[in-house]
C-alpha cells in the first residue's frame, strides 16, 4: 500500500513538473518558432511577385477572382535582368493569323519562315516573376485614355504588336485603325474608348524624312536639332507617352543639320552643317526634355523612353560560323553571363540617353530594354518580312548582308515583351 502511494506521489510530481515548468517553456518555443516563421515569410514575400494577395470569399465568383492581380514590387525588382526561358504554354500570347491588324512586314510566319520556336520565348526576371499579361487590365487602366508611341520603325514595330495585344478581346465593330501621313491610329470604341497611337518622329525633332512617304532610302537624313514643336502639337493631349530615338542615328559617325529656318526645296549645302552624332544626339535629346517640361503636366501624363534596340548583322559577334547576319538563327544567345555580350550596341548613344532622362523635372522612366534584346538574335525578320510589299526573291537571299533584315523583329515576338514590361508600369504605377 505504500508502494502505491509512493507511486501515485511520484506520478503527481512528474506532472506538476510538466504543467509548472515544461509546458510554459514548450508553449513559449512554439510562439517563438511560429514568429521565426512569420517574420521569414514576410520577408520572402516583400521579395516575390506578390507584395499583397487577394484572398477571395468562398463565394466570390470565378470572374471576381479573374479581375484579382497582384501586385508587382517595381520599387525593389529590376524587371529588365533576367533570363529568357522557353515556354510553350503561355507564349505567344496572340496568334498571327488571329491579329487582322498585323502587316505583312512582320508577320513571318504568313511569309514562309519555318520555324516557330522565337515566338515561345518568356522572360523572366531574376528577382521576382511577372503576371500574365492580360489584354482585358491594361485597357481598363487605358480606359478612356490615349496611348502614343513616338519614334522610328522599331516603335511601329512595337505598336504593331501592343495592338495585336489587346485587340482580341474587343469585339470587330468596336475597333478601328486609320493611318494619316504622319500617324497610325488604333481606336477603341464604347466600352473603352481607347487609342493606341504611333507617330512617326525618328529623331523626335523634325527632320527630312517626315512624314515617312518623303524618305526615298537614298538621302541623307537631315534635321533640325531646336525644332519640335510642329511635332509636340500631336502629342499634347496623351496620357501616356513612348519615345525612342536610335536607328536612324548609327547610319554614319556625323548627321546633316539645318543651319536655321525650315526645310524647302532651295536648300543647298551651304544651308547645311556637319555634326557628329553625338553631339547632334545631346541636343535632340535636350530639345527633348525642354519640351517635356514647357508642355507636359506630369500629373496628368506620364513618359517613358524606351532604350536602343540591338541589331545582330554580324554573326561573329555571338561566335557563329551559321550565316554573315541574322538570316540562320532559331534560339537566341544562351549561357552568356559568363562574359558582356557585344553585338556592337552603341554604348555612348546608350549612356547620353540615360543621363537625358534625368536631367529634367518631368519624371521620366527608362524602360531598358537594350541588354535582353541582345540575347535574342533568334528574333529578326531576316528573309521574312516584306516592309516595300515584296518578299526576298531567291536570289536576293544568297546577299544576306545586303537583304536580311536584322533591325525589326516578327510578331508575335520580342516586341511583345516589351509591352508586357510597360504595361506594368501603367497598370501597376499610375
Amino acid at each position: 500500500m505504500k508502494q502505491i502511494d509512493g507511486r501515485a506521489r511520484k506520478g503527481y510530481l512528474l506532472l506538476l513538473y510538466f504543467a509548472v515548468i515544461l509546458l510554459p517553456v514548450f508553449l513559449l518555443g512554439c510562439y517563438l518558432y511560429n514568429e521565426k516563421q512569420l517574420r521569414i515569410g514576410q520577408f520572402q514575400e516583400s521579395k516575390r511577385h506578390k507584395v499583397q494577395e487577394h484572398i477571395s470569399s468562398p463565394q466570390q465568383s470565378k470572374e471576381d477572382k479573374d479581375k484579382k492581380t497582384d501586385l508587382v514590387p517595381l520599387e525593389i525588382c529590376d524587371v529588365f535582368t533576367g533570363e529568357w526561358v522557353l515556354d510553350n504554354v503561355t507564349h505567344p500570347l496572340y496568334k498571327e493569323d488571329e491579329c487582322e491588324f498585323l502587316s505583312e512586314w512582320v508577320a513571318c510566319t504568313r511569309n514562309g519562315r519555318p520555324d516557330s520556336k522565337y515566338q515561345k520565348w518568356r522572360w523572366q526576371p531574376r528577382d521576382c516573376s511577372l503576371p500574365r499579361f492580360d489584354g482585358k487590365v491594361l485597357l481598363e487602366k487605358l480606359r478612356g485614355k490615349k496611348l502614343i508611341f513616338v519614334g522610328d520603325s522599331i516603335h511601329y514595330n512595337q505598336w504593331q504588336s501592343m495592338v495585336c495585344m489587346v485587340q482580341s478581346v474587343i469585339p470587330s465593330g468596336n475597333k478601328t485603325l486609320k493611318h494619316t501621313a504622319q500617324m497610325s491610329i488604333f481606336k477603341i470604341k464604347e466600352e473603352y474608348n481607347t487609342t493606341i497611337a504611333f507617330y512617326w518622329a525618328p529623331f523626335l525633332v523634325e527632320s527630312n524624312a517626315d512624314p515617312p512617304d518623303k524618305r526615298d532610302g537614298n538621302t541623307e537624313p537631315v534635321i533640325i536639332p531646336q525644332s519640335i514643336s510642329k511635332h509636340g502639337e500631336n502629342w499634347k493631349d496623351a496620357d501616356y507617352l513612348v519615345f525612342n530615338t536610335y536607328i536612324w542615328w548609327t547610319r554614319h559617325s556625323k548627321i546633316k543639320t539645318l543651319k536655321q529656318g525650315s526645310f524647302s526645296k532651295n536648300d543647298s549645302k551651304e544651308d547645311y552643317e556637319e555634326t557628329g552624332i553625338y553631339i547632334g544626339y545631346k541636343q535632340v535629346l535636350s530639345t527633348w526634355t525642354n519640351w517635356l517640361e514647357q508642355n507636359i503636366n506630369p500629373n496628368q501624363t506620364s513618359i517613358f523612353f524606351s532604350s536602343m534596340s540591338p541589331t545582330h548583322i554580324r554573326s561573329s559577334d555571338w561566335g557563329s560560323n551559321e550565316g554573315s547576319k541574322c538570316e540562320r538563327e532559331t534560339e537566341p544567345i544562351l549561357n552568356m553571363s559568363r562574359r558582356p555580350i557585344d553585338v556592337g550596341t552603341n554604348r555612348r548613344l546608350y549612356e547620353i540617353a540615360v543621363d537625358a532622362t534625368k536631367s529634367t523635372n518631368v519624371p521620366i522612366r527608362f524602360l531598358n530594354i537594350t541588354k535582353m534584346s541582345e540575347y535574342r538574335k533568334d528574333g529578326h525578320t531576316s528573309f521574312y518580312g516584306s516592309k516595300t510589299g515584296k518578299l526576298i526573291t531567291t536570289e536576293q537571299r544568297l546577299d544576306p548582308r545586303t537583304f536580311a533584315d536584322c533591325y525589326h523583329w516578327c510578331l508575335p515576338g520580342l516586341p511583345d515583351t516589351w509591352n508586357e514590361l510597360l504595361s506594368l508600369y501603367i497598370i501597376y504605377k499610375n
